[in-house]
């Protein structure tokens, strides 16, 4: 490894520390970037991470293409935050990858200083063979706790309305709690409403788990684009966002304003319902979160 100088950034105190243990003491706040893929998305990107910086976020998130497609690019960015002071947590798939591969990502995280993954079975590109060894996010799990040893936070997903390709919710609940039982925390995809988190946690504890979940949320700044986003994460858009936003959709800066407000009422009501965090999908831009930051009262 290159030596790198300790880090100073917004996050480093908290640099190297497991998930769990930073939620222990409290409700957190943490944010989701994705690998930008061309030079104008990595300024981007840059712009991005520099003005979030003051709300010092108890870790960030980086996400893993389908199929491993942002293999490199991911664990750079993962890498590169780590070394400006951030408490990455690289997300990682199973789809078309070997034990072997999946083994050597893990044990480079490892090496690195990284001790936060997020473990999921991942979403198959159309047309090949998705699974080559490992099929189950709980499989994943295993071996990252094998390979990154007992130091190491390992988050899964959890769909609030249940996941797309499962028979049930009640299906999808067992499952989840499954995973729960080798994982430490889930992190939910987005939605919209606080009951939806509420009903998850509460099926998850007649299961007998108890462990932490995460929302996530999107603030909407784009009806179609959030629309489509929930068609393939099997998230419903309530009639009356959907009806909030159209009275202004002729109006780009005010059907922002409505999924900014929208969203702000959505964390609030979450921390009232004892959420231990949230988890902002950010989608590398900065200034929803920035607005519901100052409107809930956190960082500067």
């Amino acid at each position: 490894m290159t030596d790198r100088a300790a880090p100073t950034g917004p996050g480093a105190a908290r640099v190297g520390t497991p998930v769990p243990e930073l939620l222990a003491p409290g409700p957190t706040l943490s944010f989701e970037f994705f690998p930008p893929r061309t030079p104008e998305a990595a300024a981007t990107l840059r712009e991005t991470v520099a003005t979030l910086a003051p709300l010092t976020p108890a870790f960030v998130s980086v996400t893993y293409g389908a199929g491993g497609s942002t293999r490199d690019l991911t664990h750079g960015l993962v890498v590169d935050l780590l070394a400006d002071g951030w408490n990455p947590v690289a997300h990682l798939t199973a789809v078309q990858h070997t034990r072997a591969e999946l083994t050597a990502i893990v044990a480079g995280y490892r090496d690195a200083g990284v001790r936060n993954v997020l473990a999921l079975r991942g979403d198959p590109p159309p047309d090949v063979e998705p699974f080559r060894e490992l099929e189950h996010a709980a499989d994943l799990v295993a071996l990252v706790r094998e390979v990154a040893g007992d130091g190491t936070g390992i988050g899964v997903a959890a769909h609030p309305e249940g996941h797309p390709l499962a028979t049930s919710v009640a299906e999808d609940r067992r499952h989840l709690a499954a995973k729960l039982e080798a994982a430490d925390y889930a992190v939910t995809q987005f939605f919209f409403e606080a009951v939806q988190w509420e009903r998850l946690v509460a099926d998850l504890a007649a299961l007998g788990c108890t462990k932490p979940v995460l929302p996530g949320i999107m603030p909407v700044t784009n009806l179609a684009q959030i629309e489509r986003f929930a068609q393939l994460s099997g998230a419903t858009v309530p009639a009356w966002l959907v009806e909030r936003l159209a009275a202004v959709g002729d109006d780009p800066a005010a059907v922002r304003a409505v999924g900014v407000e929208a969203a702000t009422e959505l964390c609030r009501d979450l921390l009232a319902a004892g959420a231990p965090g949230l988890h902002l999908y950010t989608l590398n831009r900065s200034t929803a979160t920035r607005e519901i930051a100052a409107a809930l009262g956190l960082g500067a």
